[in-house]
């Protein structure tokens, strides 16, 4: 049987060229008790829970990859805390070059389908996944799981008004984008397709050449897409903490988010700064890890996106207030229910 499923999965990357391969549900492969009650399961040979046979042959799986398709791309959807998943085998890990990040990808969701007068005190279900964000290699997924079986699109589980709820996928895309780990979107998302995926039909091509709004999203997905590529502060530091700073990520009241992405060499940071509320923020001050000015590079509230304008008419500068822990700090505006990506880009 294990070399059965290792040749069926060469052929599809071999035969196909597919890029990579998610293996589903390896959650309840590791474990013997998954879903189980007690009295259902068998420990295994040392008394635990582990199943130690499925662990050799994910190791042996990710072996034989390695070496036939060395290109390949290997993704665990694990949802519990199982340790080294991405790590090599050689240091005891299973040898995946990726994990799906559910827990991200629930909460991040749970957050932004809520109204934004009740965020304030769920501001935590954005924050705690930093937490955990370096302990594996992540993907950051809003994948096909989230819209399909009466769960909805993306854009049906915005909350507010129809432009509020274009503004807060936006906002979503954004967040996604500039988090740590890789940005992945199912068929549909890109274009804010309003009702869920199905199988037994395309996708709403037609609908897009009739929306506006639609096709702002679909502009701003490529625009994402080209950043993330060309800032290496938005990539490089992608599973590593050195890519990560928080300026304030505490301010529930107000529904603020706001961290530093840093590249290896520590050039062209960037700041990304978002407002999860429909109230703009005219001057909202934000510690800065450097003085000088930092240019708007992305504001998901422009009109190219379908927003209302507010921004920062190009670039911010500094001035010499310390705040939160930064020896200086600058005035942005805040579009609502936005983000707004800033570069530095030359010393004050």
């Amino acid at each position: 049987m294990t070399f059965f499923l290792i040749a069926n999965a060469l052929y599809w990357l071999h035969e196909f060229h597919i890029d990579g391969l998610r293996v589903d549900a390896v959650t309840s492969m590791l474990h013997l008790d998954y879903s189980r009650e007690d009295g259902e399961w068998t420990p295994n040979r040392d008394g635990g829970h582990e199943n130690l046979e499925a662990v050799a042959f994910v190791r042996e799986l990710n072996t034989v990859v390695a070496h036939e398709v060395p290109t390949a791309m290997m993704i665990a959807e694990e949802s519990t805390a199982w340790p080294k998943v991405t790590h090599p085998i050689a240091e005891g890990g299973l040898g995946f070059h990726l994990k799906w990040n559910l827990g991200w990808m629930n909460d991040t969701l749970e957050y932004l389908h809520r109204i934004p007068a009740l965020r304030p005190v769920h501001h935590h279900e954005l924050t705690f996944g930093l937490s955990y964000a370096f302990s594996e290699r992540f993907v950051l997924p809003l994948s096909h799981d989230e819209v399909v079986h009466g769960k909805s699109s993306l854009l049906a589980k915005m909350p507010g008004n129809e432009a509020q709820k274009f503004a807060n996928l936006r906002a979503l895309y954004a967040w996604m984008w500039a988090q740590p780990g890789a940005p992945l979107l199912f068929m549909g998302a890109e274009i804010a397709q309003p009702y869920e995926w199905s199988h037994d039909g395309a996708l709403d091509w037609k609908g897009v050449q009739a929306s506006p709004e639609r096709q702002a999203i679909a502009r701003l997905v490529g625009d994402l897409n080209g950043a993330y590529r060309r800032e290496r502060s938005l990539h490089d530091g992608d599973c590593e903490d050195f890519g990560f700073e928080w300026i304030d990520g505490s301010d529930a009241s107000a529904s603020t988010i706001s961290f530093v992405r840093w590249c290896g060499d520590r050039q062209r940071p960037i700041v990304a700064a978002f407002n999860f509320t429909p109230v703009p923020h005219a001057t909202y001050r934000i510690g800065s890890p450097r003085a000088g000015i930092w240019r708007e590079i992305l504001n998901t509230d422009a009109l190219d996106y379908g927003g209302t304008g507010w921004g920062n008419l190009g670039a911010v500068a500094t001035d010499d207030e310390p705040m939160h822990g930064k020896p200086c700090s600058m005035s942005v505006v805040l579009p609502p229910l936005a983000a707004v990506w800033l570069r530095w880009e030359e010393p004050w």
